[in-house]
């Protein structure tokens, strides 16, 4: 005979009402053929995840156009198959959701619940937890204690003037403390799905968030604690349950996370953490959960605090984190969210109940933004950055929706306002902020600096700001000889920014750290950071008269890399952005590595940069990287020159290398055969006759004119340079010319353009490193028309009378011209 097991269960499936009884013996069914799989807990459940994740899916799909994030699509997937919908056929829910399968599904909730906030405490930054910056520090305090009294104040009114049935009454507090919630996990969140964590509002933000969870934290700890000595009568026990947290907490902080890392010093460097780390993790995550429910806090206290007490960022804080990322983040975390929507029930709500509970909301709201404009004399903000951190600040997610659930379970709201607090202060909340955050920040974005910023129309006699962006040390070489091409004098100093661009992997909010002579602790995933930063120290003391260096590091998501860049480019005044190629060569030839993530960071920078910027192929290991400062030998540049205005400030660059007494510099203007237009030649015979007259006295400095006919001779042409250069500079960008027909519909890499694809490419055999120089774009449109140059077919006068030796046979013929520039060549394209 069979046993059975009682469990007590909802109406709906999830109240505790009713008694039902399941066979404890079955777990796996045998088969449809057999019985219906659906009757047994294991078939069921998969199916529930199944369909539970597939219908947020598609949820969140329909309301991604809309800006919505993906809390919403959970929630109202788990609405969808509550009562609120087709919870209500009693087919549907007995067959997909019914009360045998409710222990199940909300066990495997729980666990993603606290695998999901022990996630959320590793990648919290707990240093900037307990040491926030001044506003920080100034807007937590200001928001959580305002938010308090008023929304207090504001229940006592409601329940003195307004007539209420007594069980609403009762939650009126409950909801006001709610609405104070400024929880870390909720912003970081949603800025990190709108992509707004790296913005100034952004950061600030979870910053402030950070500072008022750890207030938060402990007033929720000191409440369970309170709760907990009411209980015991005799003083032995309440002293225990007192004291049992904090002893909790005190081992925590000086025994467990200086053991883990201890363990992680003892690891190999550079070897990745084992599975035996990972597997010990979580049966202390275990034990942890465990330890308090046994001192009389709840679960999630003891998930949160091994969180924080987990290093952060790599080495285990970013394993543990890519391990859990889909099987909790994806899949059981949702089936929590979905679970209390499940129990959501529209039809129990009355209407005295909404309009009372959402003015309480409505109110919440106001007040943040209200205090956030208020206290805009010691922040610093305007106005308008005021409104949309307490926009920020109003974000709600797994902190409302847990505290909702607990106060649900302890009969502090009754089904009918959790209903409404679930739909009007979570979904409602969210719906009606995300767009209104995109506006307020879409306008901002829209405000493009108008400031020319390029090199072209800069002064010779002021600083020229150059920030140059490191991913990896192998670049450095080739960026350090660049720097140094660029000529710093006393007259003309260079100002550099060094950024040092790290992936945000096993950290919940990005940083932008400032390095100075007198830097402190860096995070251990930064590191690599101080040996590139030292490198570029190397060369301000080499020039330590002329040259400046100011230190960055940005340690962030990739698809939000190009934001900081951009924004410190803009910050610090830069002129020229120099980014490193996706590509790096072996000694070979071959390509080494290649990241798809820094290609398109690249190409987010060029559509948004403030100022002039370069790519640079670096190819130096194929040459060596001998410094410019002490190469006995030179440094051979060559400058092609198409037309536009990315060729204008490229020839503006090579105009600043020339001047350098160990480089010399080539300048190859490239015509095309038989095409004249003598308004467009003006605009390019001036640029580059300033140019020539400027280098009339440098012997380093050559100009050559080569005349192709078509994109297959100009091809030609490029592959002729070979290895007669260290550096090749092109612009990206040029204007449409029979030269380029055929050239770019092989391209591999189109954010270098037509030409710098072509010589970037393995296939050419070019082994010079290639500067890619696109001129500031303001608003979207070019600074100057630069047209493109041109040459008549005029073997007996014109404007090239010299031009002489012809042979049909070759396919170009170099020929010296005679004039006050000695250094002059023409080459001919005479093929076809």
């Amino acid at each position: 005979m069979r046993m059975a097991k009682s469990a007590y269960l909802t109406d709906n499936a999830f109240t505790e009402q009713n008694i039902v009884c399941y066979d404890h013996s079955d777990v796996i069914s045998n088969g449809y053929k057999v019985r219906n799989p659906l009757r047994f807990p294991a078939p069921l459940m998969v199916f529930q995840l199944s369909i539970i994740s597939l219908t947020s899916l598609i949820i969140g799909v329909g309301l991604k156009p809309l800006g919505q994030p993906i809390l919403v699509a959970q929630v109202l997937g788990g609405i969808f198959f509550g009562p609120s919908a087709l919870g209500r056929s009693e087919v549907l829910r007995e067959t997909i959701f019914p009360p045998r399968s409710v222990m199940a599904l909300e066990t495997a909730a729980t666990f993603g619940v606290f695998f999901n906030l022990f996630a959320i405490g590793v990648e919290c930054d707990s240093k900037r937890m307990f040491r926030p910056g001044k506003k920080a520090v100034i807007i937590g305090i200001s928001v959580l204690f305002s938010s308090l009294i008023s929304n207090m104040g504001m229940a006592t009114l409601m329940q003195s003037f307004i007539t209420m049935d007594p069980p609403l009454a009762k939650a009126l507090p409950v909801i006001a403390i709610s609405q104070c919630i400024v929880g870390f996990p909720n912003v970081c969140s949603l800025l990190k799905e709108m992509q707004m964590l790296n913005t100034d509002q952004g950061r600030l933000a979870t910053t402030s968030a950070m500072f008022c969870d750890v207030i938060g934290f402990t007033m929720g700890a000191v409440g369970f604690i309170k709760l907990q000595v009411e209980k015991e009568h005799s003083i032995p026990r309440k002293m225990g349950s007192g004291l049992s947290p904090l002893i909790l907490v005190i081992f925590t902080i000086y025994f467990v996370r200086p053991a883990i890392k201890k363990t992680l010093k003892q690891r190999p460097d550079g070897k990745p953490v084992g599975e035996n780390y990972f597997v010990c993790i979580l049966i202390i995550v275990l034990t942890y959960i465990f330890a308090a429910e046994t001192i009389g806090q709840h679960f999630l206290f003891g998930a949160l605090l091994l969180g924080m007490a987990i290093p952060e960022g790599p080495p285990l804080g970013a394993a543990l984190i890519n391990k859990l990322h889909y099987p909790i983040g994806k899949l059981l975390y949702p089936v929590f969210l979905t679970t209390s929507g499940l129990k959501t029930d529209v039809f129990t709500i009355h209407f005295k109940s909404l309009w009372v509970i959402s003015l309480l909301v409505l109110f919440s709201v106001i007040i943040k933004i209200a205090v956030m404009i208020i206290i805009t004399r010691f922040t610093g903000l305007t106005v308008h950055d005021s409104v949309i951190v307490g926009l920020m600040l109003n974000s709600k997610g797994i902190c409302d929706v847990v505290f909702f659930n607990l106060w649900r379970i302890s009969e502090a709201l009754t089904d009918e306002h959790f209903a409404v607090v679930i739909i009007i202060s979570v979904i409602l909340v969210m719906v009606i902020i995300t767009p209104l955050l995109k506006y307020l920040l879409g306008s901002i974005e829209q405000q493009s600096p108008t400031k020319r910023r390029t090199l072209q129309h800069s002064k010779p006699d002021t600083e020229l700001r150059i920030l140059v962006c490191v991913h990896h040390l192998q670049s450095v070489p080739t960026m350090v000889n660049l720097l140094e091409a660029s000529n710093a004098t006393e007259q003309s100093p260079i100002g550099v920014i060094g950024l040092v661009l790290i992936e945000l992997v096993g950290r919940a909010a990005p940083l932008l750290i400032t390095h100075n002579h007198t830097q402190g602790e860096i995070p251990e995933d930064a590191s690599i950071s101080l040996q590139i930063i030292n490198a570029l120290r190397q060369y301000e003391l080499a020039y330590e008269t002329c040259v400046t260096l100011q230190p960055f590091t940005d340690i962030t998501h990739f698809d939000l890399m190009h934001e900081d860049i951009c924004r410190l480019s803009l910050d610090q005044n830069a002129t020229f952005l120099i980014l490193p190629f996706h590509k790096h060569w072996e000694i070979d030839g071959s390509i080494g590595t290649s990241s798809r993530a820094i290609q398109n960071i690249n190409s987010k920078v060029i559509k948004k940069a403030p100022c002039s910027l370069g790519i640079l192929v670096d190819r130096g290991i194929l040459k060596g990287s001998m410094a410019i400062l002490n190469n006995q030998k030179g440094y051979h540049v060559a400058v092609i020159y198409i037309g536009g205005p990315d060729d204008a400030e490229s020839l503006a660059y090579g105009a600043r290398l020339a001047r350098h007494p160990n480089v010399s510099v080539t300048l190859i203007r490239f015509l095309m055969f038989g095409y004249d237009n003598a308004r467009e030649r003006k605009v390019d015979n001036n640029l580059i006759e300033a140019v020539r007259y400027e280098n009339s006295m440098n012997e380093n400095f050559i100009y050559e004119e080569r005349v192709t006919r078509d994109g297959v001779g100009l091809s030609a042409s490029l592959r002729s340079l070979e290895d007669r250069f260290d550096l090749i500079v092109v612009g990206r960008h040029h204007e449409e010319s029979p030269l380029l027909v055929g050239l770019g519909e092989w391209s591999e890499c189109p954010e270098l353009g037509v030409i710098g694809d072509f010589l970037a490419s393995p296939d050419v055999g070019i082994i010079a490193s290639v500067l890619v120089v696109q001129q500031q774009r303001v608003r979207g449109k070019l600074l100057n028309k630069a047209a493109k140059p041109v040459v008549v077919n005029n073997q007996d006068g014109g404007p090239y009378p010299e031009i002489n030796n012809h042979n049909n046979n070759g396919m170009s013929t170099p020929t010296t011209v005679s004039n006050d520039h000695p250094r002059w060549e023409i080459t001919i394209d005479r093929a076809n």
